[in-house]
């Protein structure tokens, strides 16, 4: 789970009306546009916004993106946010008309890639600026505006790590960044 400097990503399925300034425009004001390899259309990260990359195998594509969408609408639920599920085209989760958190995957040889990204506390202007996730005139929310709270973003963080290895059926294990690093330098 991380954060990403300003950039839109473009999935597999973007059309050129998604970036309706042209790509020159948005770089101008400070944001990379990049090509993805999954799934979906061109959306907006940025600081701000939790977005997660499991990398899990995966045997049906549909179950893991319902599994991850009720595992967001969990953790929305725990910081006070009515949310929803809204059927295809409109993955991803809803609070009220509003979208909050975007799912884009790709599955190669059975593993995924990409993943999920929550709007907590980010800057939802970029969003005004394209089409998102190829749905027009789609409204995008965070948990601060939902909430009135701002600089939610670690406190979400670790309710949405717990809420994802439960949905999946896992225990979650922290483990600081330094430890990650002594094992990565140990020879094996």
């Amino acid at each position: 789970m991380l954060e990403h400097p300003p950039v839109y990503t473009k999935g597999k399925r973007t059309e050129p009306g998604d970036l309706p300034m042209g790509e020159d425009w948005y770089r101008a004001r400070g944001i990379e546009v990049r090509e993805t390899d999954r799934g979906g259309r061109v959306t907006y990260h940025g600081p701000g916004q939790l977005v997660a990359y499991p990398i899990m195998a995966v045997e049906r594509v549909a179950d893991f993106v319902h599994t991850m969408e009720r595992a967001v609408v969990a953790a929305l639920a725990d910081e006070g946010i009515a949310a929803e599920v809204r059927e295809t085209p409109f993955t991803g989760v809803w609070a009220g008309d509003s979208k909050i958190a975007s799912i884009g995957v790709r599955v190669s040889g059975g593993v995924t890639t990409h993943g999920l990204a929550v709007n907590v506390d980010n800057d939802l202007q970029p969003f005004e600026w394209i089409v998102p996730c190829g749905i027009d005139h789609v409204r995008m929310t965070s948990v601060s505006r939902e909430t009135g709270r701002e600089r939610s973003l670690p406190c979400f963080r670790k309710r949405m790590a717990w809420r994802f290895a439960e949905a999946f059926g896992r225990r979650q294990r922290i483990v600081s960044a330094r430890r990650v690093l002594e094992r990565e330098a140990v020879p094996a």
